[in-house]
């Protein structure tokens, strides 16, 4: 099979037909940032996180296929700030308090902040109100912490193929929901794996919570991306 032949940041790379620009980039060692994407999964481009630009045109690098001689920015100072703002954004929006969180350490979203050096937001606080929902006997929804990326939804299923979460209604009124009956019948080892999918502490699987100490959590010694990033250095 021929391979396609691109550049990222003047950086030469190649690519399978096929290839997302953001799978096309890990696969060269380059890191883009994300946050509804998830390997193995069909990608939303909810989150836009993962925006880059080429032929002056912005793109969402999850959805967008990588083509012949394409030219891609990934790093440019302008495409860093609004990653920095669009994670200010989800910061203020929702109630994260990172230093509670069972999530903290292992949370894309805070190392995502540690990344981009986020001191105080840009925008003021919104402070919504919402409350932590029993979803049955396995998993909780804090849902304080969601930032809809929708990764529960697109990826949690029961055996025979049905989702397990749901959103209720659009915009900003957006609210993931879960069927009981669905959330019930899962296995010890499938509620673990709807805790592991959520980018945040928003699915908590029950009586795991702080099982890993902090210091030995995914984040805690190693940066967001600091695996891939050969170009940066």
């Amino acid at each position: 099979m021929n391979k396609i032949t691109f550049t990222i940041d003047g950086q030469a790379c190649t690519a399978e037909a096929g290839q997302t620009i953001l799978e096309a980039a890990r696969a060269n060692g380059i890191y883009i940032p994300s946050l509804c994407w998830f390997e193995g999964m069909k990608p939303a481009g909810s989150c836009r996180i993962c925006t880059v630009r080429a032929g002056g045109r912005y793109m969402a690098a999850c959805t967008q296929p990588v083509s012949e001689q394409m030219v891609i920015e990934n790093m440019a100072p302008d495409l860093e700030d609004m990653r920095k703002a669009l994670v200010e954004m989800l910061f203020v929006e929702g109630n994260h308090m990172c230093p509670t969180c069972e999530k903290s350490g292992n949370c894309e979203l805070q190392a995502l902040a540690y990344r981009y050096q986020m001191l105080v937001p840009r925008f003021p606080y919104d402070f919504p109100v919402r409350r932590v929902e029993p979803a049955g006997p396995k998993i909780l929804l804090e849902h304080n912490r969601c930032i809809k990326c929708l990764r529960c939804v697109r990826g949690v299923k029961a055996k025979d193929g049905r989702r397990v979460f749901g959103a209720l209604r659009r915009g900003g009124r957006k609210k993931i929901a879960v069927d009981l009956s669905l959330a019930a019948a899962l296995s010890d080892r499938r509620a673990r794996e709807a805790m592991d999918r959520c980018p945040v502490g928003s699915i908590l699987k029950k009586e795991v919570g702080f099982i890993v100490p902090v210091g030995k959590r995914k984040y805690d010694a190693t940066p967001i991306g600091s695996d891939l990033r050969k170009a940066e250095g």
